[in-house]
Parts: structure tokens; sequence; C-alpha cells
């Protein structure tokens, strides 16, 4: 009777062992071509969880998918250095007394070089500090063009020549993401001071945008294939930057075949209409202070949020565009 009993047991656990082999999701063997897996871990998910990757969580982080093995997305500030830990749901310092990291000259310097070989291995180097932090994007390099001596970011982008940044981008790209860090090429675009950042409207002719203001940035995206675009805080065309359609859609998702993901700035969400439809694919920023003000997750509220999710569950929009954003991330 025993030994009955133990065969018994044996049988029903190799019996659970083999349905757990074959129950084995397709995303996760390494084998099956990514853009399988992907489809496969869409398929899979539920509306709210797709809802829930494409918003922060916290300051510097997004959710991924527990059940299904897709893990939290987890930025830090660049471009360079890895910027030090903030609180939760605020931008004071965590305090952390293990927290330390090289301070990089700045990229205005690093440009200043004129040195493609000087150009990877500060990448290379950034990306490897990056990865031991446990940093999934750098928030850098910044490509836009000095138009005026008083735009506050000039020390964190890469000069006044188009042609010199286009040259040095790629490398410091390609450097970064070889240690499995994504970069985040900003701020795209025509974000050239900082003074009334959140209100100008840029006016450009066609041609000054593509020879003076979207060469580095379409390097980064055809030659050094930066895993993801930040968008910018001013307006072209009457649109916010991050959610522009002419920017996004128009040319860096159309003209440039980008198929990487493009996150918002800080702050830079306005409108969940346009958000949806007009190129942007990851929301962080949108002003809050998390779980200590509004409802009992502030991080709900975003654009790209509950607004988003009640729109679809109401008939008013489709999935097509979410479906998308997940796809890219």
């Amino acid at each position: 009777m025993i030994k009955k009993i133990i065969l018994c047991s044996a049988l029903a656990f190799i019996s659970q062992l083999g349905m757990a082999q074959t129950k084995t999701p397709i995303y996760l063997d390494d084998s099956k071509p990514v853009e399988q897996r992907i489809e496969d871990a869409l398929s899979r998910m539920t509306l709210e969880e797709k809802i829930a990757m494409i918003h922060a969580q916290s300051k510097f982080s997004a959710p991924g998918v527990a059940r299904l093995g897709i893990p939290e997305l987890w930025t830090a500030d660049g471009p360079h250095g890895v910027r030090s830990e903030v609180l939760w749901d605020e931008w004071d310092q965590a305090g952390w007394t293990n927290d330390s990291i090289i301070a990089y000259p700045a990229l205005t310097a690093l440009a200043a070089t004129w040195n493609k070989n000087m150009s990877s291995l500060y990448g290379k180097s950034l990306g490897e500090e990056a990865r031991y932090r446990k940093k999934d994007v750098l928030l850098g390099p910044g490509v836009n063009i000095y138009r005026t001596p008083l735009n506050g970011r000039n020390f964190e982008y890469m000069g006044e020549d188009p042609f010199l940044a286009s040259q040095m981008v790629v490398p410091y790209i390609k450097g970064v993401q070889s240690n499995g860090v994504a970069t985040s090429v900003k701020h795209f675009a025509l974000n050239n001071q900082e003074t009334f950042r959140h209100t100008s409207n840029v006016i450009v002719d066609d041609r000054a945008l593509y020879e003076i203001y979207l060469p580095p940035f379409k390097a980064a995206v055809q030659e050094g294939d930066s895993w993801t675009i930040m968008g910018a805080y001013d307006l072209y065309k009457g649109q916010h930057a991050s959610h522009n359609q002419y920017l996004l859609n128009d040319i860096l998702k159309g003209e440039w075949g980008y198929k990487g993901v493009v996150v918002s700035d800080w702050g830079a969400v306005l409108d969940t209409n346009q958000a949806i439809y007009n190129g942007l694919d990851l929301e962080f920023g949108t002003w809050t202070n998390g779980l200590s003000a509004g409802t009992s997750n502030a991080y709900d509220n975003y654009y790209l949020a509950k607004p988003y999710l009640d729109m679809i569950k109401s008939g008013k929009v489709g999935t097509k565009e979410l479906d998308d954003k997940v796809r890219r991330l």
C-alpha cells in the first residue's frame, strides 16, 4: 500500500512537472524570435496591465508585469553621471550611504574633444555604472543645438554644430547600450532655451529644422539605434513636443522609421487625447508627489493612466495605439 501511495505521488509529480513545462510562456524562450515573444506577451496581458506599463509608478520608475516576468523599468538622470537615488515620490535625495558614482566632464567638454573614441569610452564607462546601479534607461545624452548662451542646459548638450553633435552622439549611444542600458536622447526637439520652455511655440522653417536642429537626433536613431528618445517641453506648430504629431509621428516614427520608445520629459504631458495619438509611449513626471496627494495613488491620474483606461472602457478610443506603445516598451 505504501509503495502504491509513493508511486501515485511520483506519477502525480511527474505529471505536474510535464504540465508546467508545456505551459512555459513562449516569450520566456530565448530561442524564439523577439517579435514572437512580444506578441505572445501582449496576448496574455490584461487591459489594466497594459495601461500600467505606459506611465510612472514613482519619480523614476514604471511598473512591469510580474506574473509574466516583465520587470519594472528604472530610469536615471544623466547625461554625465548616474543621478543619486531620490525618494520614491519626491525629488529629495534618498540619502543612501553607499550611493557613489563618478561625475564625468559635461557633454559640452566631451564634444569639444572632437574625439569619437573618447565619446565611445565615455559612454561605455557610464553604461557600466548605470548597469551596476541596476538602471534600465540613462536619461541622456542631450543634443539640442546651442542658440543662446542663456540656455541653462547648454552644458549638457553637444555644442552648436549639428555635424559635430551627430558624430559624437553615435559612439556615446553605442557605448552606453553595449552594457544593456538604453539611452534616451533628448530633448526632441527644438528645446533650445530654458526661459519659458513650457510655453514657447518655436517657429522655424523646414530647411533650418532639417539642417540644424534634427541631424543629431536622426543620427542617434538611424546610426546609434538609441532605444528611447525623450520628448521636450516646448511647442512646435502649436503642439507640445512630447505629444507632437509632426515631430513624433511624421518625422521620428514616419520618415526615420523609429522602432523605439518615446519617453516624455518630466511633466511635459498635458493632454490625454494627444498623448494617445501623437506618438508618446511612456509618461513620466506629470506633476504629482505620488501617494501623498490626489487619490489613493496619484500616478493613476496621469494622462496615460486612468483617463486613458476610462476612454477605452467607454468605447471612445480603441486599443491599437495602446498595443503599439506596449509593444515598443
